[in-house]
């Protein structure tokens, strides 16, 4: 039986490389759950009233629910890379734990953004269609918020 002394220094980077797996899923997902419900209430408070537009609203549900996505690609790339602890550094643990937060805190801000835009949005186009097109693109605009935190997490994380 071999026995492997291990470095509390060492174990340690392992731990924030995994923080910044759970970061990524557990942050983009509550964004994405977030978006989803408080557009999916103004989605069902504008179906009553104008169910013709109901296929039409779903976008920002839609568009919530790809942050969670991007969470998971994340957490993916970083948990695949992340090595025993001998060989796995404290640059690379920082490294991945700053990947992880920023894909999920800036997920956190795009599905918090997408659920208020898409409530309110889908509410007012039920009253004035000529708003769709408004209300989709400031819906963009918050989704590239959680687009730029996948971006820099790529390029730290990898």
């Amino acid at each position: 039986m071999i026995h492997v002394k291990l470095k509390m220094e060492n174990i340690i980077h392992t731990f924030f490389g995994y923080m910044g797996v759970a970061s990524a899923l557990v942050f983009a997902c509550f964004g994405a759950a977030y978006g989803t419900a408080k557009s999916g209430v103004g989605v069902s408070a504008m179906g009553v009233m104008r169910p013709e537009l109901v296929m039409r609203a779903i976008i920002p549900v839609i568009m919530a629910g790809v942050i969670g996505i991007y969470g998971l690609i994340i957490a993916v790339i970083v948990g695949q890379s992340i090595e025993a602890p001998p060989s796995y550094c404290a640059y690379k643990g920082f490294g991945h734990l700053g990947a992880g937060l920023s894909v999920g805190l800036s997920g956190l801000a795009a599905g918090m953004a997408i659920g208020i835009v898409g409530d309110a949005g889908v509410r007012a186009v039920a009253q004035q269609q000529k708003l769709f097109v408004g209300v989709v693109l400031i819906l963009i605009f918050a989704e590239a918020l959680g687009l730029y935190g996948l971006i820099v997490a790529l390029i730290v994380g990898v």
